[in-house]
């Protein structure tokens, strides 16, 4: 079960009972958002970019992509959006984190329209942006598409150290592009790396409030 829960910034996150953790940051999840994957990922790699593709680990509630959809439409890039998520929550759950209210009316509606059909096949939200919802693993997920961005926004390796393993961190590396953004929330030694024997050029960035580093990571061309 799911339950609601304020955070430090006024924002809701959800705590999930079967893996003893919030999807997001007890200290701020829109902030940590924004921090993480709009401003270190998403803002750093569209730079003079008119289309950008997002492969993301764990859609979850879809903080990530209602803010990534919003910066996209306003500077009008083309959005190819990826999410992969093994336990896709309702669309009445969504709903209830009140996320409505840090994007415009407009992309929430664009959004929540399509959510359950995106978790079946590709939908075309508006002519920029395209959002599918793999209802899959990391670990089963196969594409021949390489992307721009991999948000990594797994529960952490407290909960889910399956998903921060060696051979899980590479399946994720493999379907970025040469030049491609590998950035999460969490920083490890043992992160750091797997992501580096991948091919990738670490960086150590100030992490969003509550965390005192984050991984932003560059693969190799």
């Amino acid at each position: 079960m799911n339950i609601i829960t304020p955070t430090a910034d006024g924002s809701n996150t959800l705590y999930n009972e079967t893996i003893g953790e919030h999807y997001h940051s007890k200290h701020g999840a829109l902030q940590e958002s924004k921090h993480v994957f709009i401003d270190a990922g998403l803002k750093f790699a569209s730079v003079d970019q008119s289309e950008i593709s997002i492969l993301e680990v764990g859609f979850g509630t879809g903080l990530n992509f209602i803010l990534s959809f919003e910066y996209c439409e306003a500077n009008k890039i083309n959005l190819n959006y990826t999410s992969i998520e093994a336990f896709p929550l309702t669309s009445e759950v969504i709903e209830q984190t009140a996320y409505s209210a840090y994007v415009s009316e407009t992309i929430w509606g664009d959004f929540i329209t399509n959510y359950p059909n995106a978790l079946t096949a590709p939908q075309k939200l508006t002519s920029l942006c395209t959002l599918e919802i793999p209802h899959t693993t990391l670990a089963e997920y196969k594409t021949d598409q390489k992307f721009d961005i991999i948000y990594y926004d797994a529960f952490s390796v407290q909960h889910q150290p399956e998903m921060w393993s060696d051979e899980i961190i590479a399946h994720a590396c493999s379907f970025l592009k040469p030049g491609g953004i590998f950035v999460t929330y969490a920083i490890t030694g043992k992160l750091k790396r797997a992501v580096k024997a991948n091919g990738f050029t670490i960086e150590k960035l100030p992490g969003a409030p509550g965390k005192r580093e984050m991984l932003r990571a560059v693969k190799g061309m």
